[in-house]
């Protein structure tokens, strides 16, 4: 897994390519700092395209990203071409290594298209800046995370307020639009508790929270079940399906197929390519209060 090696990125205009550069070396990829193989041939250009909150495509266009391990080449995608349309269910699973984690990392704006371009509600995501890019990342995608990610000295209400504060919007509003937020997910109870004080499923719930409260586009979820007993992740997944039901597109990483089932379309990765794309019947989840 390339997850282990520090890196930075770099574009290769040439090819249209990102390469990895190594800063330390491992027995998966004995890369050394510094290097950098040029001249690699461009795989097949990938294409992701998701439609979100309105009718105009919201796409990512020709990603390959590829890691330099000296003697060899791994592209973490290559030639990958997807259509995710609005209110869709979708999981995107493979083993540690396939390419979903960078295609999360893509959709989410976390990682700049290498050529072509994404739109994201009407806009080349391409062509915003820094700052640009954190308020598509604020407003258009709510982040969950397998770890949650919650600030440990901060209530549930001040956790989930905290995307609120970078749209500038009063204190008072934003008590009352976390407080929604928290109680849409079963915990309008749980308002002044701090994380250490809850359960697993109930910090997740949180971060549910906290990516919902400024009504996103898109709900990215990353192994949302990951680090939960299996009781508590059909809690979490019940939680999940009625948010969809209730119109969310929401966008699933996961390598868990009993976690995919709940899912109406199974998109696996492997090796950075699509194995296989498929509709499915979601698996029968009753709605949890």
């Amino acid at each position: 897994s390339n997850a282990d090696i520090p890196h930075s990125l770099a574009f290769n205009e040439t090819w249209g390519q990102i390469a990895l550069f190594g800063t330390t070396g491992s027995s998966d990829f004995p890369v050394t700092a510094g290097t950098h193989q040029q001249g690699l041939a461009a795989g097949p250009a990938s294409d992701i395209t998701i439609y979100g909150v309105d009718p105009q495509p919201n796409g990512v266009d020709c990603y390959l990203l590829t890691l330099d391990g000296g003697d060899f080449t791994l592209n973490a995608l290559d030639g990958v071409s997807v259509d995710i349309q609005k209110n869709e269910y979708v999981a995107i699973i493979g083993s540690s290594g396939s390419g979903k984690s960078t295609m999360m990392n893509i959709i989410g704006c976390l990682d700049r298209a290498t050529r072509g371009n994404y739109q994201l509600n009407g806009r080349n995501v391409g062509d915003m800046n820094e700052a640009e890019l954190a308020t598509a990342r604020n407003r258009e995608i709510g982040f969950v995370f397998q770890s949650f990610n919650l600030l440990p000295r901060a209530s549930a209400l001040k956790n989930v307020m905290q995307p609120l504060v970078y749209r500038h919007i009063k204190r008072a509003e934003r008590n009352e639009m976390a407080a929604e937020a928290l109680d849409r997910v079963g915990l309008g109870d749980r308002l002044d508790s701090l994380p250490n004080q809850m359960s697993g499923g109930q910090r997740q719930r949180v971060a549910i929270s906290r990516a919902l409260v400024g009504n996103p586009a898109i709900l990215l979820a990353d192994e949302p079940t990951g680090n939960l007993d299996s009781r508590t992740s059909s809690e979490i997944m019940a939680l999940i399906d009625e948010l969809h039901d209730q119109g969310q597109t929401i966008i699933m990483v996961t390598h868990e197929p009993d976690i995919a089932a709940h899912c109406e379309r199974v998109i696996r990765l492997e090796d950075g390519r699509i194995a296989s794309d498929e509709r499915q019947q979601r698996m029968a989840q009753g709605l949890i209060s």
